[in-house]
């Protein structure tokens, strides 16, 4: 009898060690996938959407409307400032699930993966000068250098332009060095989204300037995935953009950085 009730508790508390260890296994599980964390990446500096500012933080319109819809939605999330071109290899190669960097909704990008959120910025790309230049439209470029930006609305601007105006290009990776290249000399103008290059000139000082007329017709700026495995992440953005427009929080932003 006695045997034979150890053997019925020994069997209870084996069952309940057990049930307990699935239990718990279930639990991390289901602790894993609500604390996901979403790998975002970005650019390093292209202002006033993503730059570092003078207390040596990473700020921007960005860096905040990301923060603004992961707060609505309730997701986490690492944003990573990894500069233009490598921004967009780690989302191509699963090292990150999105990308927000100021990138234009293009044909091209979609056809070759690029999976877009809905626009939540329309932007403008035009030609900047160096202060003094005596270009003043599309037909002083002609025998000159223009400097852009790798992969960008700019270069797909100036390129669409190059062989009715007679002007070469010259590729950068980046905007700093791009506008450098054209305060130098080197390049008699470079093309970069108009929002941008007004912050920079503005605030950096720099010895450039803006001619009247020689922008584009603009487009939208979007969030973007390239792995449908990371849907939910896009259609979290596109319900928070929805629901920050309508709350006022996105006006709140686009002002703090665009009086």
């Amino acid at each position: 009898m006695k045997k034979a009730f150890a053997l019925l508790l020994c069997t209870v508390l084996i069952s309940g060690i057990l049930a307990g260890c699935g239990s718990t296994e279930k639990k991390e599980a289901d602790n894993t996938a609500e604390g996901k964390t979403w790998i975002v990446a970005t650019d390093t500096v292209f202002k006033p959407f993503e730059y570092t500012n003078e207390k040596n933080e990473f700020v921007g319109i960005d860096v905040d409307i990301i923060a603004a819809i992961a707060e609505d939605q309730g997701f986490k999330y690492e944003l990573q400032s990894l500069g233009w071109d490598a921004a967009v290899a780690a989302v191509q190669a699963g090292q990150a699930d999105g990308i927000i960097a100021g990138a234009t909704i293009k044909q091209d990008r979609i056809d070759s993966g690029w999976i877009f959120s809905e626009g939540y910025y329309n932007a403008t790309q035009t030609f900047v000068v160096a202060e003094g230049s005596d270009i003043a439209s599309f037909d002083d470029l002609k025998g000159k250098n223009v400097a852009v930006k790798n992969a960008t609305a700019g270069a797909d601007y100036a390129n669409s332009l190059k062989d009715q105006y007679g002007f070469t290009v010259t590729v950068f990776e980046d905007s700093p060095t791009m506008y450098q290249d054209v305060v130098l000399g080197n390049s008699v103008a470079c093309v970069e989204d108009t929002p941008i290059m007004a912050a920079s000139i503005k605030e950096n000082g720099l010895a450039l300037m803006i001619p009247a007329g020689m922008e584009s017709e603009g487009a939208p700026y979007g969030f973007a995935i390239m792995d449908k495995a990371d849907q939910e992440l896009l259609d979290m953005f596109n319900a928070g953009l929805a629901n920050i427009k309508k709350n006022g929080i996105y006006d709140e932003i686009i002002a703090k950085y665009l009086k």
